[in-house]
């Protein structure tokens, strides 16, 4: 567990059966901080970016990374504003991002918050890397070191399903190369703060989201409400505040996230969106129901 240093400051977790997995360390401060999927998608997505680079295939090769709705906000800035990297927000489920990052890129990212994920290369990128590997065969380049690197990486990845073991190696070796730390790796972007919550409704069927669950489509006036309520920030906070409701896929629920500049607001525009739910879905029947059985 202790991993990257030698007074166990630091480390990693994986869950049962080693499919996802979360970095973790102490830092100067005594402060625990956590590092997870949308950080581990950041740092693989920089590494691939400054190889394909280096190997002349930016350009040629498309990569990109897929997130759903639940990553978090200043991840997303990073990779499109920072990496100027496309991103594609997909249904929750690893079903879903795992086919957006297989149809949209030739080298595809994905890593849920959970720390659940993977990274895809399709065979345009076999193709484009053997071309480019002939063409610089017997350099001794910062190109042919990249290529290199990008031919054996797919060896590390386990391409098929979340793998927390391979996810490791791959986090070690960048960081390796790098010659970073675990919080050399933290300070990329900092997390926006984040709230989650459910309110219990008695039909979760009520409502309808698009495809990447980032909208309500019905009833419309729940995201009417939504999108006023995040209005009612200051302009500057407007530009990362968000909030999202999506039903539930197994009990009847509605899932809120929200997210802001500090922690107070997005715990009210969480609360703010509970309420709309309670109008819109028939979650105060539920609790009068509840009540007049006590």
């Amino acid at each position: 567990r202790r991993g990257f240093d030698a007074k166990g400051r630091c480390g990693c977790s994986l869950d049962g059966d080693a499919d996802r997995i979360v970095f973790w360390y102490y830092n100067d401060a005594g402060q625990f901080r956590l590092l997870d999927g949308d950080k581990i998608a950041v740092l693989a997505a920089l590494f691939l970016r400054e190889e394909l680079e280096a190997s002349g295939l930016e350009g040629v090769t498309t990569l990109g990374v897929v997130q759903t709705a639940y990553a978090n906000g200043a991840s997303t800035a990073f990779l499109r504003d920072k990496l100027r990297l496309p991103v594609v927000i997909a249904k929750t489920g690893v079903k879903h991002v795992h086919h957006a990052a297989q149809t949209h890129f030739d080298v595809g990212v994905y890593f849920e918050a959970n720390g659940h994920g993977t990274i895809l290369f399709n065979p345009m990128f076999y193709t484009q890397l053997q071309k480019a590997e002939q063409s610089h065969l017997g350099e001794k380049s910062r190109r042919m070191l990249a290529i290199q690197r990008l031919r054996v990486l797919p060896s590390l990845i386990n391409q098929a399903v979340g793998d927390a073991l391979s996810d490791l190696l791959l986090v070690a070796i960048i960081l390796q190369l790098k010659g970073w730390n675990l919080e050399q790796w933290d300070n990329l972007y900092h997390d926006l703060p984040s709230y989650q919550m459910k309110v219990s409704v008695l039909d979760r069927t009520q409502i309808k989201t698009n495809e990447d669950e980032t909208k309500v489509l019905s009833p419309a006036a729940l995201q009417q409400g939504l999108d006023s309520v995040v209005r009612e920030l200051p302009t500057i906070k407007q530009k990362v505040a968000r909030c999202f409701v999506r039903p539930s896929g197994t009990e009847n629920v509605v899932r809120i996230y929200a997210e802001s500049q500090t922690k107070d607001e997005a715990v009210r525009l969480a609360r703010c969106a509970e309420e709309l739910i309670q109008r819109f879905c028939g979650a105060d029947e539920i609790r009068q129901a509840i009540r007049s059985k006590l």
